[in-house]
């Protein structure tokens, strides 16, 4: 339609141009030289003044005796040829190239012109389109059509439990006879939670590439404009588009945005959006069926959506899309690899194993960065260094090599990165240590990054009191090196990190005898940024703050102990550390060994620096938690 409005106008716009062009030049060529009057042309013919007269309708164009060309127009009925010819005049006539057609066009040019201008600003203004201001009630649902790239099941992996559940709402779609004999009905509609990146949009697609059925899609924000009644005009439009394609299935991405409990919020929340949802509400499940019509929503809020749009009827069915486990992560490295060269070494199954809460998104974008780094160097295929490198890259930061560290920041670094390391691998509990760098990466000056051997569904209370002894190992090793006025400021995020750690274990898992198995988290202020819920004593945020400082102190302790009970094996890892950068789980092993670590081509290794003159810190922590003199 817009491109129809858009060829109507030029070709008006067109036609206007060759009419001005043919008036205006019809009008100079009879109008060239100097305007007389008719009575003095008479006079001039009686006179023997004229020597030529062309003709051009009632337009009279004179050549005098003396060369010179005059003008004038004839009354209308005045036939002067005779009277010329008689006289000696040599006549000339034109012959008349304005047609019927032409002599109307110059007649209605200014209407036509009028309509011209305003199809043109009428089509600006609706934007050519559904969205512009005509368009407003009208729906923006795209048809995704096989052009766009038909999706099947095959293409999503690590969610099965979710596509078990959406295939029966394909063999609704192809075989409905199979279910509706026995009493069975096809369902309203199909809720996606979860996490974001992990394939609700790409399974809502599956579904329609494996029924075979239209597929409309549309954003929850599409609905909303600062016009009151605009959004619901644009679900019922929606809805009517639909009934037309059906069997279809009408996928609405983010829900959240128009969806969100009504009454909520300052004011009692927004009236457009309220309505556009009651709207919803309505032509889900309201009096009239939309038979054939299967909505399916995705959100990642769950928990801000209206209860009656959560209810059987309208959202029969509310399926969980969270992120893949183990095997999950394998085969969806398996479909993003499939169109990426990979090389003979490449091993899925560990680089699964290596990418815990890694979501689809992340896995995608995680091959992508291994092709690019491989092609960077100019390779054939992706080699398991690439993808181990893009693995690096996306856990931990871009390497920031350009940074110029001192030799006494890259040791502090080295100690205080080797601390964390042999604690943590002191401790059964810990996470096995993946990797230890002292090259700064993202915001960090160094790293030690701990990976679980499969992935983790619960957190006990010793697994977490060993990882707040991982976590403050850092600070404890810089002050058992260079003691407690010369600790930096590189714990900070180790802090942060602890507090978090100890406030969940005594506000929200019960971990804490004294303070119970009550549920603090809202009530605390300026925990999750929430002030209201119900208030609590003082007595019993003194009482809260006491158990995180002691549990928080309890991991310290620990982590001082263990550094001074191992300080050979913590100054071998530190000079490792400094001589090498970067230490994979392995090196850092045979490191804290005091063995030799190969180098590249099979050559001997390099021995470790020898720590048998390095004295052995000295002292237990003082009550504060800072060392006694040595």
């Amino acid at each position: 339609m817009g491109n129809a409005r858009n060829l109507a106008f030029w070709v008006v716009l067109f036609l206007m141009i060759l009419a001005l062009f043919n008036l205006f030049s019809d009008g100079a060529s009879s109008m060239n030289g100097r305007q007389i009057s008719y009575s003095d042309f008479i006079e001039r013919v009686e006179n023997d003044q004229v020597s030529s007269v062309t003709i051009d309708g009632e337009d009279l164009v004179i050549t005098g005796a003396d060369g010179q060309q005059y003008a004038t127009i004839r009354p209308m009925g005045d036939d002067i040829a005779d009277r010329l010819v008689t006289q000696g005049v040599e006549v000339k006539v034109v012959k008349q190239q304005q047609s019927g057609f032409l002599s109307l066009l110059g007649v209605w040019l200014p209407f036509i012109l009028l309509i011209g201008v305003w199809i043109f600003f009428m089509n600006r203004m609706q934007g050519g389109g559904k969205g512009g201001a005509m368009g407003f009630g009208k729906s923006r649902a795209k048809l995704l059509t096989e052009k766009h790239g038909r999706v099947t099941f095959d293409d999503v992996a690590g969610i099965d439990e979710a596509k078990e559940e959406l295939e029966e709402i394909v063999e609704f779609l192809r075989n409905p006879q199979k279910f509706s004999r026995l009493g069975g009905k096809i369902p309203k509609g199909g809720l996606l939670v979860g996490p974001p990146g992990t394939g609700k949009t790409l399974l809502a697609r599956a579904i329609a590439g494996e029924a075979g059925v239209p597929f409309f899609t549309i954003s929850g924000s599409d609905f909303v404009e600062m016009f009151v009644g605009v959004g619901a005009s644009r679900v019922r439009d929606m809805f009517e588009q639909a009934k037309k394609s059906a069997p279809c299935i009408l996928f609405i991405d983010e829900i959240d945005a128009v969806g969100r409990s009504r009454g909520v919020g300052i004011g009692g929340g927004n009236d457009e959006r309220e309505q556009t949802l009651n709207q919803l509400l309505v032509e889900m499940d309201g009096f009239e069926s939309n038979e054939g019509i299967i909505i399916i929503a995705a959100t990642n809020r769950k928990d801000v959506l209206d209860p009656a749009l959560l209810r059987p009827g309208r959202f029969d069915r509310q399926i969980y899309v969270g992120n893949p486990d183990i095997k999950g992560r394998e085969k969806i490295l398996g479909v993003h690899s499939r169109k990426v060269p990979v090389g003979p070494d490449v091993d899925l199954r560990i680089i699964a194993r290596g990418t815990p809460g890694f979501s689809g998104a992340d896995l995608m974008n995680l091959v992508n960065e291994a092709a690019l780094m491989a092609a960077r160097i100019g390779r054939r295929f992706v080699a398991m260094e690439d993808f181990e490198n893009a693995k690096d890259k996306v856990m931990l930061g871009v390497e920031r090599r350009s940074m110029v560290l001192t030799p006494e920041q890259k040791e502090k670094t080295a100690y205080h990165e080797a601390g964390h390391a042999v604690v943590g691998l002191s401790l059964p509990k810990c996470d096995p240590v993946y990797k230890a760098t002292i090259i700064p990466r993202g915001g960090a000056l160094g790293m030690v990054v701990s990976l679980p051997e499969i992935d983790r569904l619960n957190f006990h209370k010793d697994e977490a009191k060993q990882k707040l002894a991982m976590t403050m190992a850092g600070k404890a090793a810089e002050i058992i090196k260079y003691g407690a006025e010369g600790v930096s400021n590189g714990p900070a995020g180790d802090i942060q990190q602890a507090s978090s750690l100890a406030r969940a274990m005594v506000m929200r898992w019960g971990m804490s005898d004294k303070v119970g198995n009550i549920d603090y988290a809202e009530a605390h202020e300026g925990y999750s940024g929430n002030t209201g819920g119900f208030s609590v004593s003082a007595a019993t945020k003194e009482l809260i703050e006491q158990e995180v400082h002691d549990l928080i102190e309890e991991g310290y302790q620990t982590a001082f102990q263990i550094l001074t009970e191992k300080s050979v094996e913590f100054e071998r890892l530190a000079q490792g550390l400094l001589e090498y950068e970067t230490l994979t789980g392995d090196e850092i092993g045979r490191v804290v060994r005091g063995e030799t670590l190969g180098g590249d081509d099979d050559t001997p290794g390099t021995p470790i620096p020898s720590v048998a003159s390095v004295p052995k810190a000295g002292g237990k922590p003082a009550p504060g938690g800072d060392p006694a003199p040595a």
